[in-house]
């Protein structure tokens, strides 16, 4: 499996056809892109931090604007 092959946003794999664009960078990530697994995701004033069980930190960064 190559390493961004679940979006996400949805969790779906990326080369389902029903998946969409799933409104890209208004939230952050809710599962890990590797493994598909529900991250932990913690919101702050100045960014976000998402964190999966089996990989650690996947994602940090500002919130979009």
């Amino acid at each position: 499996m190559s390493a961004s092959e679940f979006c996400p946003f949805c969790g779906r794999p990326k080369d389902d056809p029903v998946h969409r664009s799933c409104l890209l960078g208004l939230e952050p990530p809710r599962y890990c892109a590797v493994c598909r697994r529900r991250m932990v995701v913690q919101v702050l004033p100045t960014g976000w931090n998402a964190r999966c069980v089996e990989h650690g930190l996947v994602q940090a960064g500002p919130p979009s604007a």
